[in-house]
């Protein structure tokens, strides 16, 4: 489980001055495959990830899904909506049992006021989770399906986090049956093993080999 020193936005941050941020903190546990917020829904705050996983999900008016990216303890979720008091543009699911800590959007203002250095450390976070947005956007127009699916194994397994092959389809943005077909060719060369959900990489050279790196320096539990 995270601690509120292990968040990258609170780094600079003394052991006193995280115990006065604790203070305005509201716990919250969900089970698995719950709902944080809906997409739509007014934001009052945001959410920070001590346990387990969380997919943020956005839906077409064709009712089609795209995961956006998928956040784990020491990342934060809601944070888009600090600052022009809008309503949340993607619903956040849980992967499996979650523990998040949700801080009002006043209360955290009025501890910014006092922290300052925290304001550049969150600027710092949003502006690496840009260039990855970046970077995945640019892989849609060059990258074939099987490199875009290769990256997401690669975290996969690093991660331990299990997708269904319909997700990594929505993460990977292409069909369902694209990502069977790829996932079956990959599984017949025995460079994966697939057992239920879990993707086990067993040639991660080969891999590596197609896939074109992200220049960003993100959070390992962090999947965009």
């Amino acid at each position: 489980m995270a601690d509120l020193s292990d968040f990258r936005i609170f780094s600079d941050l003394k052991d006193k001055e995280l115990e006065k941020l604790r203070e305005s903190i509201r716990t919250i546990n969900y089970g698995r495959g719950e709902i944080i917020f809906q997409e739509g829904a007014p934001a009052f705050g945001f959410y920070l990830i001590f346990e387990g996983m969380v997919k943020l999900v956005k839906r077409s008016m064709r009712a089609k899904s795209q995961i956006l990216k998928i956040s784990g303890p020491g990342e934060i979720l809601g944070e888009t909506t600090l600052f022009d008091k809008g309503s949340h543009n993607a619903y956040a699911k849980t992967i499996d049992t979650v523990s998040v800590g949700f801080i009002e959007r006043g209360d955290f203002f009025y501890f910014l006021e006092r922290h300052p250095k925290t304001i550049f450390r969150l600027y710092e976070k949003l502006s690496e989770e840009l260039k990855a947005f970046q970077n995945k956007l640019a892989e849609r127009s060059y990258s074939s399906s099987k490199e875009r699916l290769a990256r997401l194994i690669l975290h996969l397994g690093r991660s331990g986090v299990e997708l269904s092959r319909a997700e990594l389809a929505e993460m990977a943005g292409v069909s369902s049956k694209t990502a069977i077909r790829t996932l079956s060719e990959l599984e017949s060369r025995g460079i994966i093993a697939i057992e239920s959900r879990r993707i086990k990489i067993l040639r991660e050279a080969y891999l590596q080999k197609i896939v074109e790196p992200f220049l960003a320096n993100l959070n390992p539990n962090l999947i965009i």
